[in-house]
């Protein structure tokens, strides 16, 4: 077969696959959250469906596929029905530019982190448009504030990637992730001699990702002891549950990003074995590792008030993120001063 005829089959494998990643990872993902929260609340959580709970998400996923979804009165049924649509897709498109190994890509862009950066502000859209077709007043302030919250967060996200932008000189994830070669003293998180403000730029980084994501401790879309179910209020059925599986997705996202911009990707943290099938190991190894501290935060820390929410933004994590660009760039030309 020539090539013309292997790239619509490679790329169809690449779709199947990612599509059964997400779904994967949003039902058992679940379970690996309320197990943690019952860790840390001392209380077994599921356990009755199958040994150790491990049937839990396909008895939740069929109970949701049983139920009608409902649009609600007076509200706009085409953008109430496209909202779940809007939500899921991105993260299936950013997840196609992700480098899992050094040869396992979908689609290796030139352009790749700022492909991820431009569909992942659909998300927000969304989750806005989902708020006000519902014509609840609950979905319409938690819609709001969706939208302040991603303006607030995406501004020193951004001026992070920009940072690491300047450091590695390419836009192209697996190009990052290949000047990261050689253990972890090389990995961008640890790169103090071109700005020694790194550590804390990832720091910010895994903040903002929080957000974007609407993880406690700044889930303020959903905020049920305020606003119901947020955006989500009038959301049934499997319109609720692509909802579910889409924050899950955005967190797979948002933590592979972290592990490629910042730990490596799929570079080994010992300078040997990354290559091959050991390169999706350390991979998903950084992966899970992330995601596990993004549940372990959930259910550690209480959630923010809103104004408290904005006002770590706009006067710290903005500000901070300014110096460390500033910084870069200032010892990034100190060679050619000299």
């Amino acid at each position: 077969m020539s090539l013309l005829e292997l790239e619509p089959l490679r790329l169809l494998v690449y779709l199947v696959g990612i599509c059964a990643f997400v779904g994967a990872n949003a039902a058992y993902l679940v379970l690996a959250e309320r197990k943690g929260a019952g860790r840390v609340q001392r209380r077994p959580g599921p356990n009755e469906a199958g040994w150790g709970g491990w049937m839990q998400p396909l008895a939740d996923g069929l109970k949701l596929l049983a139920k009608q979804v409902m649009v609600p009165p007076g509200g706009d049924t085409l953008l109430f029905r496209a909202a779940p649509l809007m939500v899921m897709a991105p993260p299936l498109l950013c997840l196609a530019t992700i480098p899992f190994g050094d040869s396992i890509v979908a689609r290796n862009l030139n352009i790749g982190l700022l492909f991820v950066f431009s569909f992942g502000s659909i998300n927000v859209m969304a989750l806005m448009l989902g708020g006000w077709a519902s014509r609840n007043k609950y979905s319409i302030i938690s819609a709001a504030r969706v939208v302040s919250q991603s303006v607030a967060y995406e501004i020193p996200m951004l001026l992070v990637v920009i940072t690491v932008l300047m450091v590695s000189g390419t836009l192209n994830l697996q190009e990052i992730i290949l000047q990261q070669a050689g253990g972890f003293w090389h990995w961008n998180v640890f790169k103090v001699w071109v700005n020694p403000l790194m550590p804390v730029t990832f720091l910010i980084f895994f903040i903002c990702m929080l957000a974007e994501t609407n993880r406690a401790p700044f889930d303020m879309a959903e905020a049920e002891s305020e606003l119901v179910a947020g955006a989500f209020t009038e959301y049934g059925g499997m319109g609720f549950g692509v909802f579910f599986m889409a924050e899950y997705a955005n967190i797979v996202v948002g933590c592979s990003l972290a592990a490629v911009m910042f730990l490596g990707g799929w570079q080994s943290p010992i300078g040997v074995l990354s290559g091959g099938l050991w390169g999706p190991v350390w991979f998903f190894a950084k992966l899970y590792a992330l995601i596990f501290t993004v549940i372990w935060i959930r259910w550690t820390f209480p959630r923010t008030q809103f104004y408290t929410l904005l006002n770590l933004s706009w006067k710290i994590l903005i500000p901070v993120s300014l110096v460390t660009l500033l910084l870069t760039g200032v010892v990034m030309k100190l060679p050619l001063l000299f």
